[in-house]
């Protein structure tokens, strides 16, 4: 479960979303909703997935959801829309994980020449994305074909290891660098309850929901792996504490190094790609660290690409007549498809990913969450949320994942809406 949820979430979208969000504070909220949010969550979406044997399309309706089936496949949509501009994502990574390595044969190569401008459109940046997601796609097309199970948890558990390793070796070189120490002061201890704005909440709770892989889609089809006897609290919490604490790393490791070369930390989704290259070049045998991390980066969220694809075929194999192959094939060109768009510049690509990535993702786990708690009977709720050794679940547990969370996440909602509409009202 870790390995699904770290990705891409972790050491790309988190520093820069905490850049943007104005550092030390949006992580002091994103570690709170984690906490008080993202664990029950999890738990919630795996109760619905186990106890239902389904994936997201079938999962709503086998419960009783009014329009269950259709909530099913809007989701099944937006998942789709995520794992396209995802795939985008890996792309940049794997180019990035080859320049390293082009740089030591002292070959011509601009690694950067792949990411979007800002605003426009750049030939050479579209193709070279286009080539590389096409490459991402078709290879997560061929291990489908192959079958993924004993691939993804065995790969995860070499793949994590070294991700946090390589992670551990920067975080030591950046905050070594002279004028680091502002870096960390900005990221993880300044902290200033007046910069937590409707805006930054809502970003963050996007941003858990995000990291940890909810959304009513992934988690409920994962759920639906998981045995009998599996505990969903202890395992919540463990996935939660990994997922956290590789964003916590990433962060760690490049805002210290932001801040000693005079980088501007609110840079948006090139973050990661701006700054890890000068720290690399700060290194003894920086390419191999360089292409260490972008290749184990561009591994890890393959991973989670290709958990993604999953989600996708099952729903496609479990509700037509098609075969897994031709299911694999079509979905893969759908995504493709899909991720052209947030290819053109920054203008389309951060509306579409605070979008499926945020928006959407939160809207689903909020229907996970109302679906287990007033869809699915309190007696099987409960039955679900008890240990393996059958410990029945505390009560409270329950109502909270009735009341609490989905108050909680119609209320950052609500307010984030009526902050924006006021602030355009303002403007105008």
């Amino acid at each position: 479960m870790i390995g699904v949820a770290v990705g891409l979430g972790n050491v790309w979208r988190f520093p820069y979303m905490a850049g943007k969000f104005g550092g030390a504070a949006f992580v002091f909220f994103y570690v709170l909703v984690v906490a008080v949010i993202g664990i029950p969550a999890l738990i919630a979406e795996w109760t619905l997935g186990r106890h239902t044997r389904r994936g997201p399309v079938g999962a709503f309706a086998r419960v009783g959801l009014p329009f269950g089936r259709q909530i099913g496949w809007f989701f099944f949509l937006s998942v789709t829309a995520a794992t396209a501009y995802y795939s985008n994502v890996i792309g940049w990574v794997l180019f990035h994980a080859v320049g390293s390595v082009a740089g030591t044969l002292h070959a011509s190569w601009d690694s950067a020449a792949i990411l979007p401008p800002d605003r426009g459109i750049a030939v050479q940046s579209f193709l070279l994305q286009v080539v590389c997601t096409a490459v991402v796609i078709i290879t997560g097309a061929a291990v489908l074909i192959k079958g993924l199970r004993s691939g993804i948890e065995a790969a995860s558990k070499a793949i994590m290891p070294m991700l946090f390793v390589v992670l551990i070796v920067l975080i030591v070189r950046s905050v070594t660098l002279p004028n680091a120490m502002d870096g960390v002061r900005w990221f993880a201890l300044k902290l200033e309850f007046s910069n937590l704005t409707p805006a930054v909440m809502l970003a963050a709770l996007g941003q858990a929901v995000f990291s940890l892989a909810l959304g009513g889609t992934f988690m409920v089809v994962y759920g639906s792996y998981l045995g009998e006897r599996e505990n969903l609290r202890t395992n919540a919490a463990f996935t939660a504490l990994g997922d956290t604490g590789a964003g916590l790393l990433a962060g760690l490791a490049i805002f210290p190094a932001v801040f000693a070369l005079g980088l501007e930390p609110s840079s948006g989704p090139r973050l990661i790609f701006s700054t890890l290259p000068q720290v690399f070049a700060e290194i003894p045998a920086g390419w191999l660290f360089g292409f260490s991390f972008f290749a184990g980066l561009a591994a890890a969220a393959f991973l989670s690409a290709v958990a993604a694809l999953e989600v996708l075929v099952a729903g496609v194999t479990d509700n037509t007549r098609l075969g897994r192959t031709r299911a694999v094939w079509l979905v893969t060109g759908v995504v493709f498809l899909f991720a052209l768009p947030p290819m053109v510049n920054m203008e389309v690509f951060v509306p579409w990913d605070l979008t499926f990535g945020s928006g959407m993702q939160s809207l689903g786990s909020l229907l996970a969450v109302l679906t287990v708690g007033w869809a699915l009977t309190r007696s099987a709720a409960l039955r679900e949320l008890a240990t393996a050794h059958g410990e029945r679940a505390p009560l409270w547990l329950y109502y909270w994942l009735r009341i609490v969370i989905p108050g909680a996440i119609v209320a950052a909602g609500v307010w984030w809406l009526l902050a924006e509409a006021l602030q355009v009202v303002q403007r105008s």
